[in-house]
Formats: C-alpha cells, sequence, structure tokens
C-alpha cells in the first residue's frame, strides 16, 4: 500500500513540474510577444528592381534566404535596391535592415510577376509617435543614447534654428561661416553650425573636419593635432547654392580641451578655395548649453 502511495506521490509531484512548466514557458512566450516586431509585407520579382528609401543611413542587411538579392544604391546610403534571384518562388522570404538612427526593420516578402508596387518610401512612416514607441537598436558609439533620441534632438535644434552662440564665425568669398549653439546631453556635444553663401556661384561642400590644436599654431600649418569625429549630422553635406542659408547640427562625444589649446572647426570647398574656419575656446565648450534646461519639444 505504501508502494502504491509513494508512486501516486512521484506521478503527482512529475505531472505538477510539467503543469507549472507548461505555465511558465506560456507565460514567456506570452511575455516576448509583446515584443513583437511586426514585419512589413512587399512584393518583389525577377525582372524588375524594387527601392526602398529608409529615413536615414543603411548599417545592416540581413536577407532570410538566396531567393533575393539587395545591396545599396550607389551614392544613396538611405537607398536599398532588392530583387528575386530565382523565379516564380513559393516559399515566403524575409529580410532585415538597420538604419543608422538605431531603427530595426523586418519585411516579409513574396513572389510576384507583377508586384504591386516596385518603390517605397520609410520616411512617411517615421512619425513621433512611431518614434517614441519603436524598437531603437544601440549602438556602441552612442554609449546609453537612443539613436532616434539623439536623431530628435538633433531635428529639434535644427528647427528651433536659435542663435545662442553669437562671437563664433568666419567670413571670406561671400561666404560665411556660423556656429550658432553648444549643447550638452547625456555625455554628448550638440554644436548647431550655419553657412551662408552670399554669392552666386554654389559652394559644394567637400567635408567637415573637427580637430583639437595648440593655440600657437591654429593659425599655420597644423601640427600635434587632435581629431575628432562626429558621430551623427543630421543633414548629409550637400551643395549650398547661390545667395542661400543651410544650418546643420553635429553630434560629438562630450569632451573639455586645456587653456592652451583650441577647437577648430573647418569646412572645405570641393574643387575651391573658400574654405572657413572656427576657433572653439574650452570656456565655450563648459558653457554648453543644457538640453534638459532648454525644454525642448519633442512632436
Amino acid at each position: 500500500m505504501k508502494s502504491i502511495f509513494k508512486s501516486i506521490l512521484v506521478l503527482t509531484l512529475i505531472m505538477g513540474y510539467h503543469i507549472h512548466s507548461f505555465a511558465q514557458q506560456a507565460t514567456n512566450t506570452g511575455k516576448l510577444s509583446m515584443g513583437k516586431v511586426e514585419p512589413y509585407e512587399m512584393q518583389v520579382t525577377y525582372n524588375k528592381t524594387s527601392h526602398l528609401i529608409f529615413p536615414a543611413a543603411i548599417r545592416y542587411v540581413d536577407l532570410g534566404s538566396e531567393y533575393l538579392i539587395a545591396g545599396k544604391a550607389e551614392d544613396a546610403e538611405n537607398v536599398l535596391r532588392i530583387k528575386a534571384a530565382v523565379k516564380d518562388f513559393t516559399e515566403e522570404t524575409n529580410f532585415s535592415v538597420i538604419t543608422n538612427d538605431g531603427r530595426f526593420y523586418n519585411f516579409n516578402v513574396f513572389y510576384s510577376p507583377n508586384p504591386t508596387s516596385l518603390n517605397y518610401d520609410l520616411l512617411t512612416m517615421q512619425k513621433a509617435s512611431d518614434r517614441e514607441n519603436g524598437n531603437d537598436v544601440l549602438f556602441e558609439e552612442l554609449g546609453n543614447n537612443s539613436p532616434s533620441l539623439a536623431g530628435l534632438l538633433m531635428e529639434t535644434i535644427y528647427k528651433k534654428n536659435k542663435r545662442i552662440v553669437k562671437h563664433i564665425g568666419s567670413k571670406s568669398y561671400g561666404i560665411q561661416f556660423l556656429l550658432k549653439g553648444i549643447y550638452v546631453h547625456n555625455g554628448k556635444f550638440y554644436f548647431h553650425t550655419e553657412l551662408r553663401n552670399k554669392s552666386n556661384v554654389p559652394f559644394k561642400i567637400d567635408f567637415v573636419n573637427f580637430k583639437v590644436v595648440d593655440k600657437k599654431v591654429a593659425k599655420r600649418t597644423v601640427v600635434q593635432e587632435n581629431p575628432l569625429t562626429p558621430l551623427r549630422m543630421y543633414k548629409p553635406l550637400d551643395e549650398i547654392a547661390g545667395n542661400t542659408v543651410e544650418q546643420n547640427v553635429f553630434l560629438l562625444d562630450q569632451f573639455t580641451i586645456a587653456d592652451d589649446k583650441v577647437l577648430i572647426i573647418e569646412i572645405f570647398e570641393k574643387n575651391g578655395g573658400r574654405q572657413q574656419t572656427l576657433q572653439v575656446e574650452n570656456s565655450d565648450l563648459v558653457h554648453a548649453r543644457q538640453i534638459n534646461d532648454m525644454h525642448l519639444k519633442i512632436n
């Protein structure tokens, strides 16, 4: 009788363990489903190429199968070309994309001889509510900063377009380069610049350079310079047409400099000599405006 009782007790314990495990698994599955990234659906074909325009530069692409071929468009970091590598495939496949603003996109793909659309503009899908509730991929260079939040802060600075720094600028050959503001948030600097072209000749931007140099050599051939690489910029560097004004925002790691050094910000003209240079003192950096104190409105 005792043997039967023991067998029943063991069986009860085993059943209870499996029921608990199943319930725990079901609970975890439910929690996991709460974080599900809903995929977009699109069609591809063999004889035509589809294009997807993303709100930011493409950083990563993963194709789900050999049924697809894809690549970034030349001279367009935010445009993805994709098409079927095999005619009339019947199985559903997928691909994923991560963009430089930290957004993750997933697509379920079906074959169609005549897709309903060949071009997709994901810019229209990136609304403020979607950004705030969306899925962010954290990049190492941004630390704990959300890429979408950093993008929103740059956008807000750009749209507010306030000049809080009024003593840093350069002007020559009809070109004026201004540092309109320095902002700091969560260990990052936001440099707000403006370029005014008062001439009739377009100013084609080659590159913008940030570096720390000794004050004694700031106006001569630079030695002992420490280059700084922007982590992000709000707008791609482009051409400034004649008699127009353009602004930009650059994101850099927070830093300070010694009193005998200066931060140099240079903008170079492609195939031209109208280079502009700004000098920023350490006192300017330590008086950067805190974004939390600006009451920036993120729409």
